[in-house]
């Protein structure tokens, strides 16, 4: 973590707007610091400069802090809403699921490879990263549904899709900075195809 990004955490004051961002920082600081597990939402707060109320007007518990609530799949779904009708189901959700990827990597690269390691490393927490990964596949396949793409086909396009995008997220976190994640998707669905028709 950046030394711009600690002071920050420190010395902002209690009415800064941009409350929900700094219990992120806090949060992956201490996550990293003390364990995920010895980590309380008090913890948060104090690190953060706010109340243990305000955190949780932002987020429900302090997996939520790692998971976003439902912005990644609300901004999925209106992506996919936003894709031409002409493009065909595979292609659609390979164009969402790059877009997901560059939104949650680019933005803040740091925040994203130290998220993957710590959700690595608790089985409760990659418990809840793949009910939100059958989440998004649910909004998904609502959408091709939308679009006119029989249930079955839907299931299993975003089924690829999302695993796709789990991969890439894994693998672009675990590799070297100077890559990005939204590449590795198409990488990915590659493999899968080359996988199925071996």
């Amino acid at each position: 973590m950046s030394q711009t990004v600690i002071a920050y955490s420190w010395t902002v004051s209690r009415w800064d707007p941009d409350a929900k961002g700094r219990l992120a920082e806090a949060a992956l600081e201490l996550f990293g610091e003390q364990g995920y597990d010895r980590t309380t939402v008090a913890d948060i707060a104090a690190r953060a400069g706010l109340t243990e109320r305000t955190f949780f007007r932002h987020y429900a518990d302090k997996r939520e802090v790692l998971f976003g609530g439902e912005f990644l799949a609300q901004h999925m779904g209106e992506r996919l809403a936003d894709v031409p009708p002409d493009v065909s189901p595979m292609e659609a959700v390979t164009v969402v699921i790059e877009d997901a990827c560059t939104v949650i990597t680019d933005s803040r690269p740091q925040w994203s490879r130290e998220r993957a390691r710590i959700v690595a490393s608790h089985p409760e927490l990659q418990e809840r990263e793949l009910a939100k990964m059958a989440t998004l596949a649910t909004v998904l396949a609502a959408g091709l549904r939308e679009r006119g793409v029989s249930a079955s086909v839907a299931d299993i396009v975003t089924e690829a899709g999302v695993l796709a995008f789990r991969l890439a997220y894994e693998r672009w976190a675990a590799g070297p900075t100077s890559e990005r994640a939204a590449p590795m998707v198409r990488e990915v669905l590659a493999e899968l195809r080359a996988a199925v028709t071996e």
